[in-house]
């Protein structure tokens, strides 16, 4: 009995001794931070989601204070955001522009057959690492949705013909999907962008065998170019690129793209 009572007392004794050692040891090592770094921490929108080019939101408030990254930074909280930042800063806030992803593709089970039948691991990057995607167009969206898996906010969600479909009122334009995804199919675009984009990212000038692998690719036709009134369409890559400080909206090259590659967006 006395055994028991003298082990006890001997472990309270060693844990009171480790308490006063450890609070010692975090006065004599503490590492002073800054207290606007908590002030900014404080404003983010707290989504962790990377979008502003660091590891998390801790990391870009320690950025701020130190003046490596711009007030706007947060791109998940938008010009609110950026004002509280500012605000704590002491700076003007800039320029917030809040963007969305694009999904540069329109290769749908319909349209874009797949080469083989996969049986490997179901993403987007083990079908890539493997057999280069799983349909005839090699740039074509695979469709396991890692981009789905890797938002943050709940913004995509797989539709039932195979590709991702992006709700613009949840984006907040972080980039994850555009990271996830292997092909590389997704563009940020300024939300409030207005004009026609390309939904494909097939830039080979076989045109035969865009056809064969997919029936609303890219012909690299040029109708489009050719018809814009404002001549705001380069074909130089290979794929429509509009100039958004030209266009007009006026969807001339939408309704004359036989392949109907062009959409009107904003």
């Amino acid at each position: 009995m006395n055994l028991i009572i003298y082990t006890i007392i001997v472990a309270l004794i060693i844990s009171f001794a480790l308490g006063v050692l450890l609070g010692l040891f975090k006065k004599i090592f503490a590492v002073k931070v800054d207290p606007k770094v908590q002030e900014v921490r404080d404003a983010l929108s707290g989504g962790n989601c990377g979008g502003c080019g660091y590891a998390g939101c801790d990391a870009f408030a320690e950025a701020v204070v130190a003046g490596d990254a711009p007030a706007s930074g947060c791109v998940a909280g938008g010009a609110e955001c950026a004002a509280k930042v500012a605000a704590v800063m002491g700076v003007d806030a800039g320029v917030a522009e809040k963007k969305v992803a694009f999904l540069a593709c329109n290769g749908t089970k319909e349209c874009a057959p797949d080469k083989a039948e996969y049986e490997g691991v179901k993403t987007c990057a083990g079908a890539q690492l493997t057999m280069n995607g799983t349909k005839k167009c090699a740039f074509g969206c695979i469709g396991f949705g890692d981009c789905e898996a890797a938002c943050p906010f709940g913004a995509i969600s797989m539709g039932s013909d195979g590709l991702p479909k992006v709700d613009a009122g949840k984006c907040v334009g972080c980039g994850k999907c555009a990271k996830a995804c292997p092909k590389h199919l997704f563009v940020l675009i300024n939300a409030d962008t207005k004009g026609a984009i390309a939904r494909c990212s097939n830039h080979s000038d076989n045109k035969p065998q865009i056809k064969k692998d997919c029936s609303v690719g890219c012909f690299k036709c040029g109708i489009c170019a050719k018809k814009c009134p404002e001549q705001c369409i380069d074909m130089a890559s290979g794929i429509p690129q509009i100039d958004y400080a030209k266009c007009t909206s006026c969807g001339t090259c939408v309704s004359s793209c036989p392949d109907k590659v062009l959409h009107l967006i904003g």
